[in-house]
């Protein structure tokens, strides 16, 4: 825990908070909404992120780009650059379902496909993990995925979450059934982890 001694080290926190050792996590732009729903239309990626394939509209991707991103509520959305010089926008990443009694929260992230396994996605995991538990003060967050998803699996047992069940033949893709991967990690195993 970071104890505030004057307004430099709460700016420190603040600054530190949402950056990794590749990427930053920081407020949507307004430009950068049109880039950021292209990728939630994207029909391929949406296999691995949902249920179906029905990429949403423009319109109301952008919409919501944007609620994910406003920060008010028991949702908070970020964008992902990188630390590059220029920054790239690489994705976006959200917690959501954000519930104080309980604290708990589920999450979800999604990188442009020109950007994955770049190491951005774990980088983003791990910072947007570190948020939730210092800054939101949560005690679980969890997330579904497809067992398909090894690189997306990879990327979440690194930022410290463990598969914790399956529902089974939950989702049809062309004929074929696949499971939804639970998984979870827990305020403890984060700093047991020396995150």
């Amino acid at each position: 825990m970071t104890e505030f001694t004057d307004v430099a080290s709460a700016f420190a926190y603040g600054d530190s908070l949402l950056t990794g050792e590749r990427v930053r996590l920081r407020g949507v732009r307004e430009d950068e909404v049109a880039t950021l729903a292209r990728w939630e239309m994207d029909a391929g990626r949406s296999v691995t992120l949902s249920d179906r394939v029905a990429p949403p509209s423009e319109a109301a991707a952008k919409e919501l780009i944007a609620k994910w991103s406003v920060n008010d509520g028991d949702t908070v959305g970020f964008a992902i650059e990188t630390l590059d010089e220029p920054p790239v926008l690489v994705g976006h990443v959200f917690m959501f379902g954000i519930r104080a009694k309980d604290r708990n929260a589920a999450l979800g992230i999604a990188l442009g496909r020109e950007h994955l396994g770049r190491g951005y996605g774990t980088d983003a995991m791990r910072v947007i993990v570190g948020y939730g538990f210092r800054e939101l003060g949560l005690h679980r967050i969890s997330l579904s995925v497809s067992p398909f998803n090894q690189a997306g699996i990879r990327a979440y047992e690194k930022a410290g979450f463990t598969e914790e069940g399956r529902r089974r033949e939950k989702v049809l893709h062309d004929g074929r059934w696949y499971d939804e991967v639970l998984m979870s990690v827990l305020e403890q195993e984060w700093a047991g982890a020396g995150a």
